[in-house]
């Protein structure tokens, strides 16, 4: 199964709660599927769109519009749009002139034009701990905490939220520990067929086996991974049902949203280290996890595995996914409406961000960038989420520290961690696991320079 299909999956399993998923009845995807497609083209009319361009084909080789793998047609991403210059034409000199004008600047644009704004009408969320249960990670002791974050019915009949958050720390700490959020499925889930994992420590064994605690946030418990919700989850709460503004919130700045209230949580766990909480997350939520990074700073370090178009990948590059995979009805609600326009009749050449822009907003935190091997991961971009780090690292240098080391590509399984940003593909598929272990001995080594 490849990792759109698996996707595809995840959104049918509903809030995912059971280690084996059962998709929902036939007509009930139907009628999701139906209203889903409503929405986009209700969207498409609110902005005076018409048909927007195709995205790219990523299994039909012979189609006209198949997806290039091949890196001698991926074309030139440059020039990007500047990092280091005002929206007046000021060129950034130093690091409180970045985080006073050119940071906000940035963000703006990333949310009209990408993401969309968090409005003030978004709920709160009132964590209750439902159960609590010790059991063994490894050797390990650890005590789990399930959490149901919630925000009640909106009006207009707009279901209430019911955020599925489950917290582990080591039995015997004696302190507040480092913890890191992943935005996945709970554990123990599986997609129905998929292949065994790999051998070795699961990453959580390696959390507790580290000191560590970990969190597993469900984004989809926050906000549903369809166009159909978009009157459902958070975002259906904040606007009451209604249809979205042009530069209202998607999906990923929901899920990143909720990555924030669990933070919030979190940050007044007194077996906690606040200072020490990093965010993770692979494929759509890496892209999440990107973002939640970009517009929290209480984030101390991320994990972004596999992230493609939308996070770390140059939209300007030609290689693997498009910006106009993006805006078609199936992944149109991760964004603003207002982003659907660079699908037809803009393009990419007049989007005024980027990945880097989204990437620099990270700065100077330390930030592990991460895929698979061309073959299974070609379709995210490696290269281009590479050359989006390397075009970021300006903002680290004027910070002080330096970002990505190191003009060439890495060789698959070559670790580039030198600086305070690290990329590294390993030679499986698209998943994090090889990844955890050298993010964790990135992050800790980043937490202790900084002390």
């Amino acid at each position: 199964m490849t990792w759109r299909l698996l996707s595809a999956v995840a959104v049918l399993t509903g809030l995912l709660g059971a280690a084996a998923a059962q998709l929902p009845p036939a007509d009930e995807r139907a009628a999701r599927a139906a209203a889903t497609e409503a929405d986009f083209r209700r969207t498409l009319a609110s902005l005076d769109l018409g048909a927007l361009r195709p995205g790219a084909d990523g299994f039909d080789r012979e189609a006209l519009n198949a997806a290039n793998y091949e890196e001698s047609r991926a074309g030139d991403p440059e020039p990007l749009p500047p990092l280091l210059r005002t929206m007046d034409g000021t060129e950034v000199a130093d690091d409180a002139m970045w985080r006073s004008r050119r940071r906000p600047e940035l963000a703006a644009l990333l949310e009209r034009e990408m993401y969309g704004r968090v409005p003030e009408t978004a709920p709160a969320l009132r964590w209750e701990e439902t159960g609590r249960e010790i059991r063994r990670k490894g050797t390990i002791e650890v005590i789990t905490r399930h959490y149901v974050g919630r925000a009640d019915d909106g009006p207009g009949g707009v279901p209430a939220v019911a955020a599925a958050l489950a917290v582990s720390l080591p039995a015997a700490a004696r302190g507040p520990v480092p913890l890191v959020i992943e935005l996945g499925f709970p554990e123990g889930f599986r997609f129905p067929g998929a292949p065994p994992p790999p051998p070795g420590p699961h990453w959580t064994e390696q959390a507790i086996a580290r000191g560590w605690g970990y969190a597993i946030l469900v984004p989809a418990t926050v906000q549903p991974d369809d166009g159909a919700g978009l009157a459902e989850g958070v975002i259906g709460l904040a606007s009451g049902g209604r249809p979205r503004a042009p530069d209202a919130w998607g999906a990923l700045r929901a899920w990143a949203w909720g990555a924030g209230r669990a933070l919030d949580l979190l940050a007044a766990d007194a077996g906690v280290d606040r200072s020490r909480i990093a965010i993770a997350g692979l494929s759509r939520y890496g892209k999440a996890a990107l973002v939640a990074m970009a517009f929290d700073e209480r984030f101390a370090a991320g994990l972004v595995g596999s992230s493609g178009a939308g996070g770390a990948k140059l939209l300007r590059r030609d290689y693997g996914e498009r910006l106009e995979n993006l805006t078609a009805s199936g992944e149109y609600h991760w964004f603003a409406p207002n982003f659907l326009r660079f699908g037809g009749p803009l393009t990419v050449r007049d989007l005024p961000v980027d990945a880097h822009s989204l990437i620099a907003l990270a700065a100077p935190r330390p930030l592990f960038i991460g895929a698979g091997n061309f073959e299974a991961d070609g379709w995210v971009d490696p290269r281009g989420s590479f050359a989006a780090a390397r075009a970021a690292s300006a903002v680290w240098r004027l910070h002080g520290v330096e970002g990505l080391v190191g003009a060439a590509y890495p060789a698959i399984n070559e670790l580039r961690a030198a600086g305070r940003i690290a990329f590294r593909q390993h030679e499986v598929g698209h998943t994090n696991g090889p990844n955890w272990a050298h993010f964790f001995d990135f992050a800790e080594r980043e937490w202790e320079r900084r002390r």
